[in-house]
């Protein structure tokens, strides 16, 4: 008897529909055969998934059974199958009402004793299920928390593969999960740390400012113990809010990497990553025999933080090029070929040399300039263009640090952030995640327009520091992000030389 069950296959971040085709009754030798270019964890289902059949107390095939994984050129990936083949199996035996069964997507990993273990990619299944028009899913519980968020579909927890059989003999009622059930419901993120504990720096933190209110990338320059990761660390609490298409992107994202502790179920956050400067190109920008979300996908309306920026591998930091001007990376292998999600805000720190002390007023740099050069050329000129704010942040004494008053705190700097971006949600539009830093050309041209003066102004910036057109059009944004924080309607000189004087390592230059 022919059985087919509706799954899906994860394929980078987004799920694409698979059908888990079962024959029984076949002549030929006994066993179950899967075929449709399964991996090594699919070929292992069998052995899983006869093992909780027997134990759950199905019946098991005792005939050749063919299990056909459709379409057969897409590779299949994972665990998430062992439900669906259990259940295709039991229906192929007569032990159940397929019917139950259409409109309906099953994904879960069987232990032996026919308990249910959760899977990757709730949330992109759900999303597909949507796209399709599909009524609803049945997955194990924890992924079925996930996948709860998406609305227009039915999405049903189990814990075992007893449950799901009787829920779809009509023995078990199940209601679908709520939104509001979900632990990944709306609601504030806790904070443990607040701006207010950083003192001094006021020049560092008006940056920071306006890095996060217009989405702008960037980097902290100053020796050692000046703050700079204490900063970066505290940006978080200054980045709006997620929409709940912008939290669906972000949780789907680190439900196709399998991250289950991100903290999100504590509360709406926006990522932040903070790999160590030993990560690999993989590791940071996606990739692996099936390509899967690196760094840049998992920081996705986040943040991205390198500390020690130069002493990352020079081939890592190239392919962020890419990312940081698209939005996206695409990762091509022979299996796949993958487009990730990747818009983020960079923020970065190092020290102006290699021993940390140049321009300190309290030690001196040993440094020759050839080592500076050769320390600061670790950053290529193409990636320096694509970092909007360069700011220093120099060292503070000892008197400074006693007699320094606690900082502004995040909750007055975070209302200010907050205005401006609402300023740019109606000029944009309301389109999802739309900030300055993502203008394009035609943006730049309705809304950071300059006058004649303010345009002479900043062609004599541009050849006396050597900017990039790629570095005049930042400019012009981050100019345009100021304008938005002052409540202004067109840009002012007193925000582009604010702009302009951000391109600090332009200006050593």
């Amino acid at each position: 008897m022919l059985a087919i069950i509706r799954s899906g296959a994860l394929v980078g971040v987004e799920a694409l529909p698979v059908d888990i085709e079962v024959n029984t009754g076949e002549i030929g030798e006994f066993g179950l055969f899967i075929v449709g270019l399964p991996d090594t964890a699919v070929k292992e289902s069998e052995d899983r998934v006869l093992a909780a059949m027997a134990n759950t107390g199905l019946s098991r095939p005792q005939t050749h059974t063919t299990v056909n994984l459709a379409p057969g050129d897409l590779r299949k990936e994972g665990a998430l199958y062992d439900l669906p083949i259990a259940v295709a199996l039991t229906g192929a035996l007569g032990r159940l009402d397929l019917a139950r069964c259409d409109g309906m997507v099953l994904a879960g990993e069987l232990s032996l004793s026919g308990a249910l273990r959760p899977v990757r990619g709730g949330v992109a299944l759900a999303l597909m299920a949507r796209r399709l028009g599909l009524r609803g899913l049945l997955l194990p519980t924890a992924s079925a928390e996930e996948a709860a968020l998406v609305e227009g579909v039915e999405v049903r927890g189990v814990r075992s593969l007893d449950e799901a059989v009787r829920f779809l003999t009509g023995e078990l009622r199940l209601e679908p999960l709520r939104p509001e059930d979900s632990p990944f419901r709306r609601r504030a993120a806790p904070r443990d740390v607040d701006f207010e504990e950083v003192k001094g720096q006021q020049a560092v933190r008006r940056a920071t400012e306006v890095a996060v209110a217009g989405g702008h990338n960037l980097l902290l320059i100053g020796p050692p113990g000046s703050g700079k990761s204490l900063i970066a660390r505290r940006i978080p609490t200054l980045l709006p809010e997620p929409t709940a298409e912008e939290f669906l992107e972000i949780l789907a994202i680190a439900s196709a990497a399998g991250l289950r502790e991100t903290g999100m179920e504590q509360g709406w956050r926006r990522p932040f990553r903070a790999p160590h400067h030993t990560i690999s190109d993989v590791g940071l920008i996606g990739g692996g025999s099936m390509p899967g979300p690196g760094e840049v996908s998992l920081a996705h309306r986040g943040v991205l933080f390198l500390d020690e920026l130069p002493e990352f591998r020079r081939s890592a930091l190239e392919v962020l090029r890419q990312p940081l001007e698209d939005g996206h990376v695409t990762v091509s292998r022979a299996s796949a070929k993958v487009t990730l999600p990747a818009r983020l805000m960079l923020v970065a720190a190092m020290n102006p040399c290699p021993c940390g002390h140049l321009g300190d007023r309290l030690r001196e740099c040993r440094c020759s300039p050839a080592a500076v050069q050769r320390y600061r050329g670790r950053i290529s000129g193409p990636l320096l263009d694509r970092i909007d704010i360069q700011v220093e942040a120099p060292a503070l004494g000892i008197d400074e640090l006693r007699s320094a008053r606690p900082g502004e705190s995040s909750d007055a700097m975070r209302a200010r952030v907050e205005s401006a971006r609402e300023t740019q949600r109606r000029r944009f539009g309301g389109r999802t995640g739309a900030c300055n830093a993502a203008m394009g050309p035609s943006d730049l041209r309705d809304h950071a327009a300059l006058e004649r003066a303010q345009g002479d102004l900043l062609q004599q910036a541009m050849e006396r520091l050597g900017l990039s057109a790629r570095a005049y059009d930042r400019v012009l944004k981050v100019a345009r992000t100021i304008a938005d924080l002052a409540g202004a309607d067109r840009i002012a000189t007193a925000h582009l030389l604010e702009a302009i004087h951000y391109r600090s390592l332009d200006r050593r230059g």
